[in-house]
């Protein structure tokens, strides 16, 4: 029966009975990542305006925050569950409207830090072969998002992060 060959090949979850994918760089799945609430709607103990969380996003963004960043201080200092919930509108589309969203998306940004981090501790360690493979990894993760938000038209069409390793 095709069920037991898959089960046996570990391509079931056996908890949620259905098919899930592995990670990029290693072998394991996982069920990590929060749950969104069931309605759409706003809570109704909410007393906060849409037009004040647009502000309040604004403020945080022009500190300095990324998106991020700005849902969890809404959520833990203002109560705010969702923002999408109160405005209609995710932090990215508020922060695009207000011209304060960054040149960089945050999760390229936190990939080419990353990088960065290995860079300076291979030039100390440089015998340090097995971090040397995982920067390949983390490099390779930067080229296949940039050639995404090349696509997408989130980066212009001539930008290129400084890599090692050349992905072409």
């Amino acid at each position: 029966m095709i069920i037991e060959g898959l089960v046996k090949y570990r391509y079931l979850d056996l908890f949620s009975g259905f098919f899930s994918m592995a990670r990029m760089h290693a072998r394991r799945r996982g069920k990590s990542g929060s749950k969104k609430p069931i309605s759409r709607l706003p809570p109704s103990w909410l007393k906060v305006t849409p037009e004040e969380v647009e502000a309040l996003v604004v403020k945080y963004a022009r500190e300095g925050y990324p998106p991020s960043l700005i849902g969890v201080i809404l959520r833990d200092r203002h109560g705010i569950p969702l923002v999408k919930q109160v405005t209609g509108k995710t932090i990215k589309q508020i922060l695009e409207e207000n011209d304060v969203k960054p040149k960089i998306p945050e999760d390229l940004m936190n990939l080419l830090e990353r990088a960065r981090r290995m860079r300076i501790h291979l030039e100390k360690n440089r015998a340090d072969k097995y971090n040397r493979h995982r920067l390949q990894l983390v490099e390779a993760k930067i080229h296949r998002l940039v050639k995404y938000y090349k696509r997408i038209g989130e980066l212009p069409k001539d930008w290129e992060p400084k890599l090692i390793y050349t992905y072409k």
